[in-house]
């Protein structure tokens, strides 16, 4: 049924996709449409009345649930361990009636925390005296500021934009020289994917050039939902046409005329800030037909998501634009074969696209110098509100990890006895480890964690490790795709057993039966959402046993080194 469904959406195109047509339809009363209106757009695109229901009433702003809420308050990892939500919460108790109170997934404020967001404008970290004024007043900057630094001389993704005609001057040389000297690049700069699994640009491009069919798209991976990370933020906000470069590039190299920005509705200024340097390219004759006096054509398009993030696996991603459910789809085929309406499809994160301009423009063999071997070029960081200096810095792959937490970041704030890196999925990383890893996926990956896309959440000591195992699970029951079994239920069973045993005292957790429950999450889920989870909550019962073993039964570190 779902290729069916890819089949009919395609006809509409991606200009009158049926996705962006749900988003519109709930802007005025912040749901969906009702039952009529479901119906009118199901007949449009030919498809079911429940394709379209069971799509809407997956997305955090599209629900029933959501009708009427007039504030949303964050409720990811960073501002959790940070303490300020309760806080805010009763602040803005003050002004609005508990039912126009709603809640949202990480809005990129983690450097300053006490994060909501009202009337499309994201705030943190007000005091009640700014609320007030915000509120009563409309009184209140929404600007985003933080502190930034790069070791790399010069910087390479936080460098001073010079300007859209002497940047896109590399977009000429790379048509001029064709595709496959191009590829030669690609495959010297040995770049691999920013956006967690760390997989080879080079042979994904390639595979969606060699693949048959058309037409071929772009899609630019914007959901960047990993609370604690705001690197694509920053990216998006501050360096556009480093992403929008790379996406061009990318067309120019597959085939492709078309490419697609989803970007998720908590960043409202990303999306404002996007389509400004896209008009800026159209003024500049760099997107449209005939680019460069070429034969290249191509062009952009922002689309907005409505709170899932899930979006961020690029399958479950592609199912959304087609205005399907977003459930994450079996692999093989991959998208570069069989993507976007089925069509061969490259889908990369933001940070991704953003490397572009600088393999181009310096040979890919000087950005394989950068870093190690294995984990070449610069990577972005994020850093939290427990900070001493919480910001955005890049790095070259393979700096000590010691040497971005306390000299970049000048070390935490308040006694902190463990660091999330990478997201719900990223392994927790307890301070006595931080010494011996490095910035590139092997250090991770042989120390037992994940580099993921490298926001960095700091757990303070005063913070119970077994509430933060159930917010873990907690998170991936609420943000489930719901299509396979051990993700869907796995997650949910875990968050009742770790909040049994934080509210009941003469309950304890059996270690073998979390152990086999976290097992089969890893072994036989769909996508690394339940997949993904249980490296974190393992590392918390390996490294934190002593304060976990109240809850448990017996020795949580048995298993834990398996």
């Amino acid at each position: 049924m779902s290729k069916n469904v890819s089949a009919l959406s395609f006809r509409k195109g991606i200009e009158k996709n049926l996705f962006e047509r749900m988003v519109e339809s709930s802007e005025e009363t912040g749901t969906a449409v009702d039952n009529d209106g479901l119906h009118a757009m199901a007949k449009d695109y030919l498809v079911g009345d429940a394709t379209v229901l069971g799509a809407v009433s997956f997305y955090d702003f599209l629900k029933k649930e959501n009708e009427g809420k007039k504030v949303f308050v964050c409720n990811g990892s960073a501002c959790l361990c940070a303490g300020t939500q309760e806080g805010l919460k009763k602040d803005l108790q003050k002004h609005f009636p508990d039912e126009e109170i709603g809640h949202i997934c990480c809005l990129g404020r983690c450097h300053e925390n006490g994060s909501f967001q009202y009337q499309g404008k994201n705030y943190s970290s007000k005091s009640s005296g700014d609320l007030d004024k915000l509120f009563k007043d409309d009184e209140g900057s929404a600007e985003d500021v933080y502190a930034t630094g790069s070791n790399i001389e010069p910087p390479i993704l936080t460098g001073e934009f010079p300007g859209v005609e002497p940047y896109y001057a590399a977009l000429k040389d790379v048509i001029e020289k064709g595709p496959d000297v191009l590829l030669g690049e690609l495959k010297d700069s040995k770049l691999r994917g920013r956006g967690g699994a760390g997989f080879p640009l080079s042979f994904k491009w390639q595979s969606c050039r060699e693949a048959e069919g058309t037409p071929k798209f772009i899609v630019c991976n914007a959901d960047e939902g990993d609370p604690g990370a705001y690197i694509d933020k920053y990216l998006m906000e501050v360096q556009p046409h480093s992403v929008l470069f790379g996406m061009i590039v990318a067309g120019f190299f597959a085939g492709a005329e078309v490419g697609i920005l989803y970007i998720r509705a908590e960043y409202p200024d990303s999306i404002t800030i996007i389509e400004e340097a896209i008009d800026a390219l159209k003024d500049a004759g760099i997107l449209g037909k005939g680019i460069f006096g070429s034969d290249f054509n191509f062009d952009l398009k922002v689309v907005k998501g409505a709170g899932a993030y899930i979006c961020g696996e690029e399958t479950a991603l592609l199912a959304s634009l087609e205005g399907q459910r977003p459930e994450v789809r079996v692999r093989p085929p991959f998208p570069t074969v069989e993507g976007l309406f089925r069509k061969p499809t490259i889908v990369n994160n933001v940070e991704t696209f953003a490397n572009l301009h600088a393999i181009v423009t310096m040979s890919g063999a000087a950005f394989a110098k950068i870093g190690t071997e294995k984990s070449t070029g610069p990577k972005l960081v994020s850093l939290d509100g427990n900070f001493v200096k919480p910001g955005l810095y890049e790095a070259a792959m393979g700096t000590p990890l010691k040497d971005i937490i306390y000299e970049m970041g000048g070390g935490f704030k308040v006694p902190v006895k463990a660091i999330q890196v990478g997201g719900p999925l990223g392994g927790i990383v307890p301070v006595d480890k931080i010494e011996s890893l490095t910035l590139d996926f092997e250090s991770f990956k042989e120390g037992g964690f994940l580099l993921g896309h490298a926001g960095i959440v700091s757990i303070p000591e005063t913070f119970p490790m077994i509430e933060y195992i159930e917010h873990l699970f907690q998170f991936t029951g609420d943000e489930s795709c719901g299509k396979c079994f051990p993700c869907r239920l796995g997650s949910v069973r875990g968050q009742e057993l770790a909040a049994k045993a934080r509210e009941d005292e003469g309950f304890k957790i059996d270690p073998e039966l979390i152990y086999d429950l976290l097992e089969t999450m890893e072994v036989t889920s769909l996508c690394a959402l339940g997949g993904g989870v249980p490296l974190p909550i393992k590392n918390a019962l390996r490294y934190f046993e002593e304060e976990l073993r109240p809850y448990f039964e017996g020795d949580t570190t048995a298993r834990s080194k398996e």
